[in-house]
């Protein structure tokens, strides 16, 4: 770590990933205030919370790259996104040489389960090193996750935007809304209302959690959401972000990807240095024909197949749903 001129640089392997500046989240004083009005019993959840976000106080660190990060290795991993990362490229580009903060656009990715949409929003995450919060709109079982519940209710808690840049470090983390357009359902509220304003800049800058009733800063939070079907997704969200239809790999494509998953689970295990550096083109071929999110059970599957048959190379008939396979592993495709 090196402070010049104010800014604070991180080493990452990626880029060097400097500390901006450090932002100023919310109000202490009205924090405070909040706190003092409060009865002297009950609502012991809601003093934790104000108590916290006096503790912690409200500046946190808002990132940027001190150049355009290294990539390639996205594109090589998820050649399905390559218009993606090309934007994201350009989005970065244009705040790299500036003072202005980091600005990307929400972006919302539609295609079919299994392409790597999630993955990819991890992986982005990982790039600009800020953090990340994550939210599965399908197995949400409250309308009030995003934007927090009023206290008077049982059981009410903050929202996840809330607790993500309260107790996280960043002014800035990637907030993951996984499979949003599985939000509707019998929620007595709307799932979705809270994106409304925190999809737009201006009005993200002072939103209010309904639990802790205090204006927060979530004007540089990088939105992300994924979704199968965009027809379930209201027009005004549709609107506030930037849109792209991914596609399935390739078969070319889905080789390469499994051929990296291999090398990157091998690398990441004792017990990988066992085995072959390469998988065999055979296994790869049968490999091309899963979709990229059922490839790393598929290939620790193979691998402690292979392992109890005390081989170093994984086959075929090691990988689940193969020809002659073995059940005994437990994978079900």
């Amino acid at each position: 770590m090196s402070v010049s001129n104010g800014l604070v640089t991180v080493s990452r392997s990626t880029a060097n990933m400097p500390i901006a500046r450090m932002r100023s989240l919310y109000r202490v004083d009205e924090v405070g205030r909040k706190l003092d009005k409060l009865p002297t019993k009950d609502h012991e959840s809601l003093r934790s919370t104000y108590e916290r976000m006096l503790e912690k106080g409200p500046e946190r660190f808002q990132v940027k790259p001190s150049g355009l990060p290294v990539m390639d290795h996205l594109y090589d991993e998820l050649p399905n996104f390559h218009e993606v990362l090309d934007d994201i490229k350009r989005q970065l580009a244009l705040c790299e040489d500036s003072r202005d903060a980091l600005e990307i656009t929400p972006l919302l990715l539609l295609g079919p389960p299994g392409v790597g949409k999630t993955h990819f929003a991890r992986e982005l995450s990982v790039l600009l090193g800020t953090g990340m919060g994550f939210l599965s709109m399908s197995s949400m079982t409250a309308g009030w996750v995003l934007s927090g519940a009023s206290s008077q209710w049982k059981g009410a808690r903050p929202g996840k935007v809330f607790e993500t840049l309260v107790d996280g470090q960043y002014a800035n983390p990637v907030m993951v809304v996984d499979e949003i357009d599985k939000a509707g359902g019998e929620h007595a509220y709307d799932p979705l209302g809270a994106l409304y304003s925190l999809l737009e800049h201006d009005t993200a800058g002072s939103f209010t959690d309904e639990f802790a009733e205090v204006p927060i800063d979530a004007s540089q939070v990088i939105w992300v959401a994924t979704a199968n079907d965009g027809r379930a997704i209201p027009d005004p969200i549709m609107n506030r972000m930037n849109v792209y239809e991914v596609q399935a790999p390739d078969r070319d494509a889905t080789r390469r990807i499994a051929a990296k998953l291999y090398r990157t689970i091998r690398a990441e295990h004792d017990w990988g240095s066992r085995f072959e550096a390469e998988p065999g083109p055979d296994v790869l071929d049968c490999m091309a024909e899963m979709a990229p999110r059922e490839m790393r059970r598929a290939w620790m599957a193979a691998f402690g197949n292979a392992k109890l048959d005390k081989r170093e190379q994984v086959a075929v008939h090691d990988l689940p749903g193969a020809r002659g396979k073995r059940s005994g592993i437990g994978f079900v495709q």
